[in-house]
């Protein structure tokens, strides 16, 4: 896909309604308060003894990322870095996270976020591998602004 191509889906993303019911499907998941769709996504590293092949995907997937991140950023302002680190460790206690920062907690990092104007959401992007023969996954996500805590002026 084309950086205009993701730029599509991600507006589509943004506006749509979020499902009643959780589901998953091949492009990603949603459920009564978010959307998650995999824009792009890497090949597995079974095969990837020496490692070369992790670090041409990453950095593919990361120049991409990097490319819808200044164009997201000049629509609608710097994003701010989420740690999802405490959201796991607080999923593996057994606290209760949101959705989709459950999901995305358990194969990304940190996340680039958008709090989107006028719209009581938020959009996401990040990059992340749920083990590490697994493909990398370049991730868009929507959700409520109360997913992440974020006041009415758009930031916590």
């Amino acid at each position: 896909m084309t950086t205009e191509e993701y730029l599509s889906t991600i507006d589509a993303l943004a506006v749509q309604p979020f499902p009643e019911a959780t589901h998953v499907d091949a492009s990603g998941e949603g459920g009564p308060e978010h959307h998650v769709r995999m824009l792009r996504v890497s090949r597995e590293f079974w095969d990837d003894d020496d490692g070369q092949a992790w670090v041409e995907a990453e950095a593919d997937l990361r120049a991409c990322l990097d490319d819808l991140a200044a164009r997201l950023t000049a629509r609608w302002g710097n994003a701010f870095v989420v740690d999802l680190g405490p959201y796991l460790s607080a999923g593996y206690e057994g606290e209760s996270v949101p959705e989709p920062i459950d999901y995305l907690s358990q194969q990304v990092v940190c996340m680039q976020v958008w709090p989107l104007p006028d719209s009581g959401r938020w959009l996401a992007l990040a990059l992340g591998q749920a083990d590490k023969e697994l493909p990398l996954i370049l991730f868009a996500a929507v959700g409520r602004a109360s997913a992440l805590g974020l006041n009415m002026g758009g930031r916590s």
